[in-house]
């Protein structure tokens, strides 16, 4: 080899020493409020087969992936995201439960993306995933646990918008838009490209008022009164049910006491397709991305063999480090190593030392040579 190789490859770092005790302590805090909840621990692989992540699936769009092949010739991809995953394993294994499941991981994702904008391509994420309970309650439940757990690590200043995707889809049917054109429309306003998306309706020649109300969806965010005005700009069934599911979930997460976290966004539409009713996200300030994004998939699992519907959240862990480091959260740094020299002739007992202090809980290292 011509040269040595120190530096990493573009889109992924190292972490050491006092970050990654900040790092492992967040991810403990997390861990705690989410385990509290009553989720169990799942560990799903690393890499999986395409077709999990395939565009039937509605998860990251192919050049997005990492993709390479095994000695069969199979095409294999890193994970870009865990609820397919989640999805294939409660498929697999829990094909005849018809009770609640309760699941919570954590591990990292890959996306293949050259544009990057500060960001990674390798981030660590912590998550879960309630499958078998389409109620309103287990959606508070969800977004209550992404604010109890965010609250647990010091952050304090951050904002939960939550979007529903029935809202807009009754909508685009009350238009009379093809699938492709409300994908597009999807994309569109998603991207919070209001100029393209206004060029789309004016070429498939949406009349009014769709027009005019498929644009005005990207500026219904607020408070209930948001939400109010949403219910009176539509007269399809579909849409309506879902600003009732919105209420609904209101007056739930009230119970919890976390309303003041909470925000309405009936323009925030996820790239992912596989979500079918509400969507969240939780914004914070220092970092330009959502920290937080979840929702309902009830018919994901459905790929996999599956009837079931889910609600599920990630939290980007790398992010939420960022965030606590720009608002000056204090987090807990590395306890102090105590160290304990020795020689040749007083080994054994700076090693019975060592042991006890260990033993007692301290951190110990022992170094051969003089402490002087």
């Amino acid at each position: 080899m011509s040269k040595r190789l120190l530096h990493t490859p573009e889109g992924v770092r190292d972490i050491y020493g006092q970050e990654y005790e900040k790092k492992f302590s967040v991810e403990g805090k997390l861990r705690d409020v989410i385990t509290s909840y009553g989720y169990d621990a799942i560990q799903t692989p690393t890499f999986e087969y395409f077709d999990v992540f395939s565009r039937e699936i509605g998860t990251t769009p192919s050049k997005e992936l990492y993709k390479f092949f095994d000695k069969e010739g199979n095409t294999l991809v890193l994970r870009p995201d865990f609820t397919p995953s989640i999805a294939r394993c409660a498929a697999k294994y829990f094909m005849e439960d018809q009770f609640p499941i309760r699941f919570c991981y954590m591990g990292n994702t890959f996306t293949n993306t050259s544009n990057l904008q500060g960001k990674l391509k390798e981030v660590t994420q912590m998550g879960a995933e309630l499958i078998n309970d389409d109620s309103v309650e287990a959606d508070a439940e969800m977004i209550s646990m992404v604010i109890e757990a965010l609250r647990n690590t010091g952050l304090n200043r951050f904002q939960v918008s939550i979007g529903q995707v029935e809202y807009f889809k009754g909508l685009c049917e009350e238009a009379g838009l093809d699938e492709e054109t409300e994908m597009s429309l999807r994309e569109f306003i998603s991207g919070k490209n209001f100029f393209a998306a206004q060029e789309l309706l004016a070429e498939r020649k949406v009349k009014e008022p769709y027009h005019s109300i498929l644009l005005q969806v990207a500026d219904v965010f607020g408070n209930m009164t948001s939400l109010e005005q949403a219910k009176e700009l539509v007269r399809n069934e579909r849409s309506i049910k879902a600003i009732e599911r919105l209420e609904k979930l209101y007056e739930v997460l009230k119970l919890y006491g976390v309303e003041q976290y909470v925000s309405f966004d009936l323009g925030m539409l996820s790239k992912y397709h596989y979500y079918t009713g509400i969507i969240f996200k939780a914004y914070t300030y220092g970092i330009g991305d959502a920290l937080v994004k979840g929702g309902r998939y009830n018919n994901l699992l459905e790929q996999f063999g599956k009837e079931a519907p889910a609600v599920g959240f990630v939290i980007v862990v790398d992010d939420l480090l960022e965030a606590l480091a720009r608002q000056k959260v204090a987090l807990p740094e590395a306890p102090e190593k105590q160290r304990i020299y020795f020689t040749e002739d007083n080994y054994r007992e700076k090693l019975q030392e060592a042991i006890m202090l260990r033993k007692s809980g301290a951190i110990v290292e022992l170094l051969a040579g003089d402490s002087k």
